[in-house]
């Protein structure tokens, strides 16, 4: 029993360290998860360059959590870590696709595979409140490109037919967007009817008028 003690202080000093890091990385995926929602408030506002900035603060902070994955794998894999991550993915994902430019890879962005697509699946909702808005806006051009978009991110996360302990939570996602994918099709069905309509009620005014002038 000679060696309790050292036994002991050597056990302190390790739960210390991992206490100090997880502290430090519960701030970190708060300020992360802060600028993600920031940067898609931003681009539902058409302020561009405050989400690139935002996004950026965002990439510096992803970045910080990264290292924790060699330092102390368990806590980068903890629930918070990689929920902070995945808004992340999702911002960036919103922003590109918003943009129409190119998607960035998990590689690229240092993402877990699971994280990234949980990310993309829940940009199928930030992309439906862009579609509406865009309807509201008379956009149908903007609308169909983001129902589009939801379309082809859901074709992609239904072909992920894998155990629950790979995806994470995946498959209960996919329902979700499912739904709001119907449901977006269903608004943009009704907008263009109501658009069709509209043309045709002008073009009948527009002929009765002429009718009535001659």
């Amino acid at each position: 029993m000679d060696n309790l003690d050292a036994i002991a202080e050597s056990i302190h000093t390790a739960f210390a360290s991992r206490t100090e890091a997880r502290e430090r990385t519960l701030a970190q995926a708060r300020r992360l998860t802060r600028h993600c929602a920031n940067a898609i408030r931003a681009i539902h506002r058409e302020e561009r360059q405050i989400a690139s900035e935002e996004l950026e603060e965002a990439a510096v902070l992803a970045k910080e959590l990264r290292k924790n994955q060699a330092l102390f794998a368990e806590i980068y894999y903890e629930g918070y870590t990689q929920d902070a991550l995945k808004e992340y993915a999702e911002a960036i994902i919103v922003f590109a696709l918003t943009e129409n430019s190119i998607l960035p890879t998990p590689e690229q962005l240092g993402l877990e595979y699971a994280t990234y697509l949980k990310g993309m699946a829940e940009a199928i909702g930030e992309l439906r409140r862009r579609c509406l808005d865009s309807l509201r806006l008379a956009d149908l051009q903007e609308a169909e490109r983001m129902l589009a978009y939801m379309d082809d991110i859901f074709a992609v996360l239904v072909t992920m037919d894998y155990p629950e302990a790979i995806t994470g939570g995946l498959r209960r996602l996919t329902d979700i967007a499912r739904s709001l994918i119907e449901r977006t099709r269903g608004d943009l069905t009704i907008s263009l009817r109501h658009e069709k309509l509209e043309q045709s009620l002008r073009m009948l005014e527009e002929k009765l008028n002429g009718a009535d002038s001659a």
